[in-house]
């Protein structure tokens, strides 16, 4: 039987998605979370490293050397990649349940 767990939150799961593409130090995270959300997500450096922290601490990523030796590179580690794939499948099902539904046309014609 599967374990449940909870979703990650908003600010890990886009510290994962910008590290799926490669390696990044803090301050790529920071812009590649901003392009992911299309602007929506703008990530402070003091909340951005405490996640870091935290999912570093729970195994998801870990730190490695890059080409710039004054920064800190971070990559997903086996542990991050599943957990990453598992809440993409937990969307996906969400998705696929609102086309379903149709959730997406029913706001059309109520008064909110």
């Amino acid at each position: 039987m599967k374990r449940r767990m909870a979703l990650l939150p908003q600010l890990s799961f886009s510290i994962l998605m910008a590290l799926s593409l490669k390696p990044r130090h803090g301050y790529e995270i920071m812009k590649q979370a901003e392009e992911d959300s299309l602007g929506k997500i703008h990530i402070a450096p003091g909340s951005l490293y405490t996640a870091i922290q935290q999912l570093s601490d729970e195994g998801l990523i870990e730190e490695i050397e890059g080409e710039d030796k004054r920064r800190r590179y971070y990559k997903l580690t086996k542990k991050g990649w599943e957990r990453l794939n598992a809440e993409l499948e937990y969307f996906d099902n969400t998705m696929k349940l609102a086309k379903q539904r149709k959730a997406f046309e029913a706001m059309v014609g109520f008064d909110i």
